[in-house]
């Protein structure tokens, strides 16, 4: 850091465990639309370092995921029965888990890895 200049940390990427990362990205791509990119031989990339929302990369890795995921994405919705039917009919699912909060209302879903995330739909205000 140099002297008298403020630390910079912003979130840039976010990087999912695969053992298909062609299938996991193919998902992700067609939900949020947007250009895979490979940065890192068997990796993928959906988005660019830098830009104005953060990059998700797809890391190969051996091992199938195990457990409940500790971080997870949120993705802000409209209308959550047509974006449950957006992750279904691309190879996701619907985990059967759903939170009604004063302020919306959180759906918990699945990638084709098994990849929790979560659908979020906020009420109008009053």
């Amino acid at each position: 850091m140099t002297a008298g200049r403020a630390l910079s940390i912003r979130l840039a990427e976010i990087t999912i465990d695969c053992v298909q990362p062609q299938v996991v990205a193919d998902f992700w791509a067609a939900l949020l639309g947007g250009t895979l990119h490979t940065p890192l031989p068997g990796w993928l990339r959906l988005g660019t370092v830098g830009g104005p929302t953060p990059a998700l990369n797809f890391q190969p890795v051996p091992e199938p995921k195990v457990g409940k995921s500790r971080i997870h994405l949120d993705l802000l919705v409209d209308d959550m029965a047509q974006a449950v039917g957006r992750v279904t009919s691309l190879g996701g699912r619907w985990l059967g888990e759903r939170h009604d909060y004063d302020e919306g209302t959180v759906w918990v879903l699945a990638d084709p890895e098994g990849n929790e995330f979560c659908m979020v739909q906020y009420f109008a205000p009053a």
